[in-house]
């Protein structure tokens, strides 16, 4: 298992973008993103403060996919 990076909102939301998930809604700092089979999360953005290891881990669960999986989006 890989160890969870510290990554900003942007980039999480690029990673599940490249994974074929798209933003349905947001609402105030919460960007909730779908993929067609769907899958749900939601990506708080908030100016200026990163994406911690543990919420990063608990998005990979939400999309049943593993921290490796979602990171190798990155790639």
């Amino acid at each position: 298992m890989a160890k969870a990076p510290v990554l900003k909102s942007r980039e999480v939301i690029a990673l599940l973008e490249r994974l074929g998930f798209r933003e349905v809604r947001q609402r105030g700092s919460h960007k909730q993103l779908r993929h067609a089979d769907g899958r749900v999360t939601t990506v708080p953005v908030h100016g200026g403060r990163d994406i911690s290891p543990i919420l990063l881990r608990h998005i990979a669960h939400d999309l049943h996919l593993t921290l490796d999986e979602l990171l190798a989006a990155k790639r």
